[in-house]
């Protein structure tokens, strides 16, 4: 009789997701398994435990950072509560978080993990305040824990708030926004979909107040090329994957310095793209690329910006206040929030005033069309207007928020 040999093949894909699982499992036993031991002891020292300060793993104040592209969204909270000598308990998703950097006393950082590793850990927290930029709580792996007494979603973009994905912003206990505007298409949501009203409060916009502070510091190029920054979304609509070529060779053409900076989301979903067109001009000196973390270097360098729906043109106009040009500035909301609005978003309404549409079929006579789409004292003041709006207590971000963190533990604590 002759033994059989069973192969069992499991594609890459497949494996890598089941290792993921095995992981996120692993991480959730051990955490249970640490809450379980932290209810026995409090059990037997006859402390309560429901989420207070008898709690042995309590935390007043909890930030949870996804990724190290937000740092300079807390940053500004960071020092507040150092500066204060308040502590604060600050766990991330990246290794190499910039918190590590800092020497903090007050501020303890702690490296959870990412993916399922940091959601196990989270969703058993014991806390009176959580702040994070992730959205979705409640929605997908990430979930309200029992003895978290609030969550806070810090808004890092001073565009529409409704522009998350569906139901981003639904479970949480407070909404920090950088302008009031964004409030109300908020509100409008909430009575649509008869869920609870949260805490809506204008705290400003930390990571610009960083950026501004940063970006005032470079010092300014000598011999300064006329320079053209291409910074697009991603996905079909976006600029780079709709039009490609057809915009970056009469550009290549003009001279002129061009930077593309493609978003941080196209290296990833978009790879063959980019590798396409980094090809196609690698041999061209005045067409460069960049995949800095941070944009704030080559919005100091650019004369104009071309792009199409991204948030980075805020940032542009707000911090450098130049005249931007925008492609397709369409974007399909049918996978987010504001697509229950059924109403135009702020960000779009303000784009046609205070930016220049680009037609395709201007881009064979680019040149022409950027010098004679010269800046203008109206278009100068419609930036002001915008950033009048989304961009309110400019400088003051960190210390509201943490004015509002404290003060919505304390008001917990004397509840108790």
């Amino acid at each position: 009789m002759m033994n059989t040999l069973f192969l069992l093949y499991i594609d890459p894909g497949t494996g890598s997701m089941l290792f993921s699982i095995l992981i996120g499992a692993a991480a959730t036993l051990f955490f249970l398994g640490k809450a379980a031991l932290i209810k026995i002891k409090v059990f037997f020292s006859g402390k309560k435990d429901g989420g207070g300060q008898m709690d042995a793993a309590y935390k007043p104040y909890v930030i949870y950072n996804e990724g190290k592209q937000y740092w300079n969204v807390f940053k500004p909270v960071c020092q507040a509560f150092e500066s204060r000598k308040i502590p604060l308990a600050y766990y991330t998703s990246a290794k190499d978080d910039p918190v590590f950097e800092q020497n903090y006393e007050y501020v303890k950082a702690e490296f959870i993990g990412e993916g399922n590793a940091a959601f196990a850990r989270l969703n058993m927290l014991s806390a009176g305040f959580v702040l994070m930029t992730t959205p979705g709580l409640q929605v997908y792996q990430l979930k309200r824990s029992k003895r978290v007494k609030h969550y806070s979603h810090v808004v890092h973009m001073p565009n529409d708030a409704t522009t998350y994905r569906l139901f981003g912003l639904d479970f949480f206990d407070s909404v920090l926004l950088t302008g009031d505007y964004q409030g109300d298409d908020i509100r409008l949501l909430e009575e649509a979909r008869g869920i609870t009203k949260k805490d809506l409060v204008t705290v400003g916009c930390s990571y610009l107040d960083v950026y501004a502070e940063r970006i005032a510091a470079i010092p300014a190029e000598e011999n300064h090329p006329f320079t053209v920054l291409v910074s697009p979304s991603w996905g079909a609509s976006g600029l780079l994957m709709k039009y490609g070529e057809k915009l970056l060779d009469p550009l290549s053409k003009t001279g002129w310095r061009i930077i593309v900076r493609p978003h941080p989301q196209s290296k990833k979903s978009e790879a063959d793209m980019l590798d396409r067109l980094s090809k196609r001009y690698a041999d061209n000196k005045n067409v460069e690329w960049d995949y800095e973390r941070e944009n704030i270097y080559s919005l100091k360098k650019a004369d104009i910006m071309i792009s199409d729906f991204s948030g980075i043109i805020f940032d542009y106009t707000f911090l450098c206040d130049k005249p931007v040009m925008y492609v397709n500035a369409d974007m399909d909301l049918r996978p987010y929030d504001a697509y229950d609005l059924q109403k135009p978003l702020w960000q779009f309404e303000v784009l046609k005033k205070m930016g220049i549409e680009l037609q395709e079929s201007q881009f064979d006579t680019i040149k022409d069309v950027i010098q004679a789409a010269s800046d203008s004292a109206e278009l100068s003041a419609e930036r002001a207007k915008a950033k009048a709006q989304a961009w309110m207590h400019i400088g003051k971000a960190g210390e509201n928020i943490a004015d509002y963190m404290i003060k919505t533990v304390e008001a917990q604590n004397s509840r108790n």
